[in-house]
């Protein structure tokens, strides 16, 4: 079991310029790598007594550019230092924070050393020092392509092959774009217009990036911030007039898309959070939903629905390139107790579908127990039901759906336009 890196009293408000950035990172990284928890979970409480934003953002890219890269940051580590650092040793964490200015963010190597150093004391001080500067006089870079972790490698080379390890490091290397899902689908070409985008289907724009609260269409809800392969779930349903329920529906990008479709909606999640923002994202777009805050697992809706949508919670493998931890902190523990929950949400849902009506079942996963393992298993123990296979042209080019009618997106899809998030996704039909 890892140890805390041992901590240092500080007093931030004495520290020189840059300092606190650099202990913020030190604690997103301890969070991640040795606690197991979110990066996201824990930015706000690693980043408290810091101001301004700009150093609050700092910390995080730096976080989050190490877990991208850390198998090859501690490489480079290991070939300076006579022995191997402990991976919990806080002169390992101090130098990936250098390292990774230096040879990732552009940072002078003046500027993350010095304010690196105060992070470490004693002989781990002179340690740092020593090895950083060996490490750039030796002029070391980091390979283009990120290494992806070897457990994380071993896993997803089992059960994907080649092409997934050489997509997925792609994708690590690659900040992703901005994807938008426009309100009135009708309106995509003049959205992408205004906003300088592209379009891969209608009803998605697709940016480099930008300032969302500042762009175009943003205060009047014309659109919302959605990965493209986050938002096919939705469209598999398509539009209706009947009643739907989107369960683990915060923080609303599907329930949008279900209400903007026409559908009467229940918005359920356990996460009062969470619903805040579905709620504030629903005011925004001037779109409607009933928002329930209950378990799924012991909340009943009072009639059955014509749709349901279960973008099941999961490991969220599938987003590494957005949320690196996820490559550190997801083992196979965490991927055996999501798939648990996942059982039991997806034979709860599919109870509360009406004969006739459609289940779409979604995991933001690459892990095959969260995904064609689950639908196996569901199949077997619930003969009413029957995939609904999905269709090329539902789906952007490049796209396709597997011959047994789900669709599995990975790594390496859509790269020659941006890529996507990873995804598992079948669409059901009850039979009556």
């Amino acid at each position: 079991m890892q140890r805390r890196p041992r901590a240092m009293a500080h007093n931030d408000s004495q520290d020189t310029p840059g300092v606190p950035a650099r202990r913020a990172a030190l604690k997103l990284l301890d969070a991640v790598l040795r606690q197991g928890l979110p990066l996201e979970a824990v930015l706000d409480r690693a980043t408290a007594g810091i101001d301004r934003a700009d150093d609050r953002a700092l910390a995080r890219a730096i976080a989050s550019e190490v877990l991208r890269r850390l198998p090859d940051l501690d490489a480079l580590i290991d070939s300076a230092t006579a022995r191997p650092l402990p991976d919990d040793a806080k002169a390992r964490f101090a130098l990936r924070i250098a390292l990774v200015q230096t040879l990732a963010l552009g940072t002078p190597a003046h500027a993350a050393i010095s304010t690196v150093l105060p992070l470490v004391d004693g002989g781990p001080r002179k340690l740092v020092h020593g090895v950083f500067g060996t490490l750039s006089r030796r002029g070391d870079t980091l390979p283009e392509q990120p290494t992806l972790p070897d457990p994380v490698a071993i896993r997803w080379h089992a059960a994907w092959g080649d092409d997934a390890i050489e997509g997925a490091e792609l994708a690590i290397a690659t900040p992703p774009p901005l994807d938008l899902t426009i309100a009135d689908a009708a309106r995509t070409a003049d959205w992408a217009e205004q906003l300088g985008g592209s379009s891969l289907m209608p009803g998605h724009v697709r940016l480099p990036g930008g300032h969302v609260p500042e762009m175009p269409g943003f205060e009047e809800g014309a659109w919302w911030v959605q990965d493209i392969a986050a938002s096919i779930p939705a469209r598999l349903i398509g539009a209706g007039t009947g009643i739907a329920l989107d369960i683990c529906a915060a923080p609303g990008g599907k329930t949008m898309q279900l209400a903007a479709a026409g559908w009467s909606v229940t918005a359920l999640d356990n996460s009062p959070t969470r619903l805040e923002r579905l709620t504030a994202n629903l005011a925004r777009t001037q779109l409607a939903a009933d928002v329930v805050t209950a378990d799924a697992l012991l909340w009943k809706p009072a009639e059955l629905a014509d749709a349901v949508l279960l973008d099941a919670p999961c490991s969220a493998t599938g987003i590494f390139r957005r949320h690196p931890d996820v490559l550190h902190r997801v083992r196979p523990s965490v991927i055996a107790d999501m798939a648990a929950i996942q059982a039991r949400l997806f034979s709860r849902a599919a109870s509360w579908v009406k004969p006739g009506g459609t289940l779409v079942y979604a995991t933001c996963s690459l892990e095959p127990a969260e995904g064609e393992e689950q639908l196996d298993h569901f199949l077997n123990n619930n003969t009413r039901f029957t995939v609904d296979p999905i269709r090329p042209d539902e789906l952007p080019a490049g796209l396709v759906p597997h011959s047994s009618g789900y669709l599995r997106i990975l790594p390496g899809m859509l790269a020659d336009v941006g890529g996507c998030d990873g995804f598992f996704m079948v669409r059901l039909r009850h039979g009556g």
